[in-house]
């Protein structure tokens, strides 16, 4: 009998061990061969908006003298951080748990594998992860150059973009995505308005005031030299800015649609916005304005993609619309700052914005998806908090960076006869246009 009660106890501990394990294997992430291949495509996606597209918004809305330069100090940025990101810069942004940086538990990709699922993607490969994340923080670095463009060295670009990288991109990424101070909080970023947009921003307005203004400024026309150009570099930012919003929902979902649909009305929202307010502005709407808006609107639902609902998204779109206009004129007259492809007017102040509205239209009264426990002020007031940290962060940092880069350098700028030169040939040896 005895031994029939502990055959029997021995056959329960078994099927409770069995149990146990199949439930454990039941949760364990599974690999997703379709969301892989989204994040995959997003990563390509957000590649295509930097490179060419970042590189062509830019150049065409510098003079054609310093056209090459910035598609050099583009796509030099994009190859050198894409190497820090993976050396160093994801095991300091996804890595550990400190309030303000990670750690270097996965420095040199140091115990990834091809079949390490990533933790914050549960059906992806962490290698794609990793990728993925090193387009953000690759054209984070690269929007600043639009503002202190035709009049720096490029060397001291490179030295810059290496200390702001990893002394404001990673802990500002830590902070909100990997666990660190602001996630904690309650922050929503969903894709990047203050990561990205705002950190840039500030970055680039910093840049504008250390450098000073170009020779001509305000006496001279210093008109863009080819707005085809920066349109198509436009149209090619709105594309790639679907893998930057519905990528980032991790998966092939209706997340991902959500961000996806978001992308598209908020961004048309802001152009015509914008084309309203110019027109009864200046009485005519300009191509530039057009591409300018739609950037503005790219902008603003970066935050808010995967919170808010498409009538939320629209809204937000006519808000920016209307702001970046004033943040590239108005605004721009007040600081009294030559911001040459108004990294701040736009991405600066669009951020803001997004970062800030996030917390009013993710509410599921109005359409959004709202967090757990979710309470309007309180968010507005963690949205406000992280902007704030954000922008005072990014502008020490920033300020600090320009200093050593100059000391390294014998200067940041250019001399005066190279500036009128143009940086094409006396930084490159070479020009975007045949002679």
């Amino acid at each position: 009998m005895r031994r029939l009660l502990s055959l029997a106890g021995l056959a329960a501990v078994a099927l409770a061990t069995a149990g146990n394990a199949a439930a454990a294997d039941a949760a364990a992430p599974v690999l997703s061969a379709g969301d892989t291949a989204w994040i995959m495509t997003s990563t390509m996606l957000v590649i295509l908006m930097v490179i060419p597209g970042l590189a062509l918004f830019y150049g065409g809305l510098v003079r054609s003298k310093n056209m090459l330069s910035v598609l050099a100090q583009v796509f030099t940025i994009f190859s050198l951080i894409t190497v820090l990101w993976t050396i160093y810069g994801y095991s300091l942004t996804f890595s550990g748990e400190g309030n303000f940086f990670g750690d270097f538990g996965k420095v040199f990709l140091m115990g990834i594998t091809p079949d390490t699922l990533s933790g914050a993607m549960a059906t992806v490969p962490e290698y794609v992860f990793v990728s993925f994340q090193a387009t953000f923080a690759a054209i984070t670095v690269a929007l600043i150059v639009g503002a202190f463009a035709e009049r720096i060295k490029f060397a001291a670009v490179m030295i810059f973009a290496v200390l702001w990288f990893t002394f404001s991109y990673l802990p500002i990424a830590h902070m909100v995505w990997g666990g660190g101070l602001l996630g904690k909080d309650g922050a929503l970023d969903f894709a990047g308005g203050t990561v990205v947009h705002i950190n840039a921003g500030v970055a680039g307005l910093v840049g504008s005031y250390v450098l000073g203004k170009r020779l001509g400024f305000g006496r001279e026309a210093l008109a863009p030299h080819n707005l085809t150009l920066t349109m198509v570099g436009a149209s090619l930012l709105w594309v790639g800015w679907f893998g930057f919003n519905a990528g980032s929902a991790g998966a092939a979902n209706g997340i991902a649609g959500l961000a996806f649909i978001n992308t598209i009305v908020a961004t048309g929202a802001a152009c015509v916005s914008w084309l309203v307010c110019e027109t009864l502005h200046k009485g005519k709407p300009s191509m530039l304005g057009a591409a300018s808006g739609a950037v503005g609107g790219l902008v603003v639902i970066t935050p808010a993609a995967g919170f808010v609902g498409p009538m939320g998204a629209i809204v937000m779109g006519l808000l920016a619309g209307a702001l970046c206009l004033w943040g590239v004129s108005g605004l721009k007259r007040l600081l009294k700052v030559d911001d040459t492809c108004d990294v701040f007017g736009v991405h600066g102040v669009g951020g803001i914005l997004g970062a800030i509205l996030t917390g009013v239209f993710c509410a599921s009264s109005l359409g959004g998806v709202e967090p757990e426990g979710y309470n309007m002020a309180h968010q507005i007031w963690v949205q406000t908090k992280g902007v704030l940290i954000t922008i005072v962060w990014s502008a020490v940092v920033a300020w600090i960076s320009y200093k050593v880069a100059g000391l390294l350098t014998g200067g940041l700028r250019v001399t005066e006869e190279a500036e009128r030169e143009g940086l094409d040939i006396t930084s490159h040896g070479e020009a975007a246009y045949g002679r």
